[in-house]
């Protein structure tokens, strides 16, 4: 289990304008990534050091991203007026999960220009939804590892900690494990205060310091 990546839905202007502010503000140009079809969305990536990444996300004016959960979560953050929507950890088991939360890991899938396809499982979207404090989990498919977001390019930053307004008693709960566990050299900052639970900030480590975003 560790941390896989961290997503940003988009705000007001669009995917290519927060992308770009994001860029300017990190150092570092992103790699366009696609349109996930089965959720109604599209990214862009960030890759980061340690097998990484940042995503910005965006839902595309498409039926599956008013069903599918994942559309859906993304559409009411950037409705929202954009910004932090989640985390993501990566276990090499989803059955442990199905079984706690009661229900079936999804596919997903992102094609190539040319040709070869990303396929993953994920569940806890409808966690994230209800407490934006929590991650969902995904199980890339096996003989996908070359194409991770995180090999997209030659990465030069990396994620260095997290400000997360919540409970690490709440994610030890969700995951079954220490909240510590899936976080490897990344800290967390808990912070509570009132409002909304979620990431309040990510701290990346960049060829010119920390930059807080």
């Amino acid at each position: 289990m560790r941390l896989d990546h961290v997503s940003y839905a988009c705000e007001p202007d669009g995917l290519v304008a927060t992308a770009g502010r994001i860029s300017d503000a990190l150092g570092v140009d992103p790699v366009k990534g696609g349109v996930h079809p089965r959720f109604g969305t599209r990214n862009m990536i960030f890759p980061m050091l340690n097998g990484q990444y940042l995503e910005v996300v965006e839902a595309l004016n498409h039926p599956a991203s008013d069903k599918a959960p994942f559309g859906q979560a993304v559409r009411a953050r950037s409705e929202a007026g954009g910004g932090w929507m989640g985390w993501c950890v990566a276990v090499d088991d989803l059955a442990p999960f199905e079984e706690r939360l009661g229900r079936s890991a999804v596919p997903g899938n992102r094609k190539f220009p040319d040709g070869q396809e990303l396929t993953w499982q994920q569940i806890g979207i409808k966690g994230l939804i209800a407490d934006p404090q929590v991650p969902y989990m995904l199980r890339w498919d096996d003989g996908t590892e070359a194409l991770h977001p995180s090999q997209a390019k030659p990465a030069s930053a990396r994620l260095d900690s997290l400000t997360i307004a919540g409970s690490p008693d709440r994610i030890a709960e969700w995951l079954g494990t220490p909240a510590t566990e899936p976080l490897d050299g990344v800290a967390v900052h808990w912070v509570a205060p009132n409002g909304t639970p979620g990431i309040m900030s990510v701290t990346f480590q960049t060829a010119t310091g920390l930059v807080e975003i």
